[in-house]
């Protein structure tokens, strides 16, 4: 594990450039012998600092869940990153870009907890119980750590690159539909660039869930009734400019849309 004092001083950079708009040069180049442990330990200190900044706790997030991620990033196991009220819009809003360092977008589906999840032992038949409702999402990721070169650990001590998400669309119980089988169309101003169905999320996107819990309950950690799991995304990182408009048809479950300005 590295030093307290310099996990300490990591999420102070981290912070700042969450503050600023900025990216910071790679922690694991920095910091050889950097692990995953330190990662989490990073971002359980940053995330201190946003609450003790007003920020308010309301979920998760899962990243690098389905094979597509994985190839895109270089990084081959999931990771997960907390979610704060701040970081929650809805469908249709204009959001300002430069409240963000870089802005990429995934297809995803959001699942809200009717009731709470202990691990180490939790399974998808517990994820499915505890869901009171699953919904469209968008997840706008946003990386404080230069690009090139990342490691799941540099990528866990920026939040999972967590920036923000939308959410639109049609809540459905989980019964409703075979959530393996939800898929999207994800367009930027008006033409097709990513399609996926959740299925490609560990098999289905409630094992996201699942997996979450289990790694959480390593931590001393649980998930919570109330809170919102971003379970992974379908599809590939799909950059994002100034001006852009983004939709997402999620057919059935209806679509998100939002704007970049």
């Amino acid at each position: 594990m590295l030093d307290p004092s310099r996990i300490r001083e990591i999420a102070d950079e981290l912070f700042a450039a969450d503050r600023d708009r900025t990216t910071v040069p790679l922690l694991t180049a920095r910091n050889p012998g950097m692990g995953v442990a330190d990662a989490y330990a990073v971002q359980a200190e940053w995330a201190r600092r946003r609450q003790g900044a007003g920020a308010r706790l309301v979920g998760r997030k899962i990243g690098l869940t389905s094979k597509v991620m994985q190839v895109a990033t270089g990084i081959t196991e999931p990771d997960y990153g907390v979610i704060f009220d701040d970081m929650v819009v809805e469908s249709g809003s204009t959001i300002e870009f430069d409240r963000f360092s870089n802005v990429r977008i995934e297809v995803e589906l959001a699942f809200v907890l009717g009731a709470p999840l202990d691990g180490p032992h939790t399974t998808i038949f517990d994820v499915l119980r505890a869901t009171e409702y699953v919904v469209p999402a968008l997840e706008v990721l946003n990386s404080h750590i230069a690009l090139e070169g990342r490691t799941i650990v540099d990528t866990i001590s920026d939040n999972a690159a967590m920036g923000a998400m939308v959410v639109g669309g049609r809540p459905v119980k989980v019964d409703d539909v075979d959530l393996r089988w939800v898929g999207a169309l994800l367009s930027r101003n008006e033409t097709i660039e990513e399609s996926g169905v959740a299925g490609a999320v560990l098999g289905h996107p409630a094992m996201g869930v699942a997996w979450l819990a289990n790694k959480l309950a390593q931590h001393g950690q649980s998930l919570g009734a109330g809170e919102i799991v971003l379970a992974g995304s379908f599809t590939r990182p799909m950059w994002v400019e100034r001006g852009d408009t983004v939709h997402a048809d999620y057919r059935d479950l209806g679509s998100i849309s939002c704007r970049f300005a």
